[in-house]
């Protein structure tokens, strides 16, 4: 399945609300969206029909970050509410703006993309879903951090092994879509901080010369989830109703994180 077939299902079974799209490029993926959408990029040049509510924004991700509430183009950003479920809030009470789909195609360098995912998490939560792309190269010179060829991924593969390493509360999933494979993660939480207060640490140690040493896992693809298989996982729907609900993550990341590791397991 190539990526962008694996994004338009994506958009469908998650029940995603909002879309925000770090890297736009021609608009290939973000004609993809059809609920409000924000969609970032220094340098877009849209040659396709979009068919959302969309705010486009010719910014890098880190200026677009900076902002004060980047996200008040989306319904649900930043306004007074009246009325909530569960009683009147003072005036001046302001609804937290949260991301349910989020990709990531940016800057194809690890800290860039590592940046992204830390800024997006501060706007997310449990029940969002949140893509890496290009995180499969087929070879080194594809990988490598100074570009030199057409087709090239940089070196955001490395995201998968810094999740594993400094955020184990996270899922993510290495998924086989062509050309370059795609990551998402489940289970994202504002709250932690870890990324944030490492960071430096994490770019000293991930940050090499070229030419890159890409695991063997990487280029051959090893425990990638087939697109199919993920996109027909039983916990998509579950994950949509908790999202609507409100549903906290204390009641139910932990049914989800066990629905979502048996799929990437091939359980």
């Amino acid at each position: 399945m190539k990526r962008h077939e694996f994004l338009r299902e994506l958009h469908k079974v998650s029940g995603n609300r909002n879309y925000l799209e770090i890297g736009v490029n021609d608009g290939r993926s973000l004609r993809l969206s059809r609920v409000p959408t924000i969609a970032v990029d220094p340098a877009f040049k849209v040659v396709t029909e979009i068919r959302c509510d969309v705010h486009l924004v010719k910014a890098t991700s880190d200026d677009f970050f900076a902002r004060d509430n980047p996200f008040v183009h989306l319904k649900g950003g930043r306004h007074p509410l009246r009325n909530l479920r569960r009683g009147r809030r003072p005036l001046g009470y302001w609804r937290r703006t949260v991301l349910d789909l989020s990709f990531i195609d940016g800057m194809h360098l690890f800290e860039y993309a590592l940046r992204d995912f830390m800024n997006i998490e501060r706007y997310s939560d449990w029940t969002s879903v949140i893509v890496f792309d290009d995180m499969l190269p087929r070879n080194v010179d594809e990988a490598a951090r100074d570009r030199h060829t057409g087709a090239w991924t940089g070196d955001v593969y490395k995201i998968a092994e810094i999740l594993a390493r400094y955020r184990p509360d996270l899922v993510a999933v290495p998924v086989d879509t062509q050309p370059t494979g795609q990551l998402v993660v489940f289970g994202a939480d504002r709250r932690n901080t870890v990324l944030r207060d490492r960071y430096e640490e994490i770019v000293a140690a991930y940050d090499v010369p070229d030419p890159q040493k890409v695991p063997e896992a990487i280029i051959e693809r090893a425990g990638a989830v087939a697109p199919a298989a993920l996109l027909g996982g039983g916990f998509w729907r579950p994950l949509a109703r908790a999202r609507a609900l409100g549903i906290g993550r204390s009641r139910g990341w932990e049914a989800l994180r066990a629905a979502v590791s048996r799929v990437a397991s091939g359980g």
